[in-house]
């Protein structure tokens, strides 16, 4: 059984490469609120939707103090290409080993069209300033949450 963060919890820091191949650290944005997302597969169509809807929505997030990262088990050079296709305006970053994934509860078992699988569990945290969780969602859609964490975050 994959464990799974909650609210209160210390979010597990991390230092992944971003599409350039440069590091990223979760601890360099203590101060800020952020928004953590684990997806499958970049330049997928539900993934492509999902980073869209943060893309259109980051200026209000921004503003609102909240950062976003992405992470999916690509490789750097693809995340580069999905970043570049997109227009994405935010850090996406690589874990292809899928240590971070499964330390924050996003790999493991899933229901699939029907059937169990293992893989890449759509996940989304909201991080606080101090560095705890502040809300943990597994099982996301790739549709409509972005609207969900803005009404709970009331931006």
């Amino acid at each position: 059984m994959t464990t799974r963060l909650a609210p209160g919890d210390a979010a597990p820091d991390f230092t992944l490469p971003d599409a350039d191949d440069k590091p990223v650290s979760l601890s360099d944005l203590r101060g800020r609120k952020v928004i953590v997302y684990f997806y499958p597969a970049a330049s997928t169509p539900g993934c492509t939707k999902e980073a869209c809807d943060f893309r259109d929505n980051l200026a209000e997030l921004n503003d609102a103090g909240v950062d976003v990262l992405g992470i999916s088990p690509d490789k750097p050079a693809k995340l580069a290409k999905f970043r570049d296709k997109e227009g994405l305006t935010f850090p996406l970053l690589s874990d292809p080993d899928r240590k971070v994934l499964e330390e924050w509860g996003a790999f493991g078992e899933k229901t699939m069209y029907g059937k169990t699988v293992t893989g890449v569990i759509r996940s989304t945290f909201l991080i606080d300033e101090e560095g705890r969780i502040e809300a943990a969602l597994y099982n996301v859609r790739a549709t409509g949450h972005v609207a969900k964490l803005r009404r709970d975050l009331k931006i």
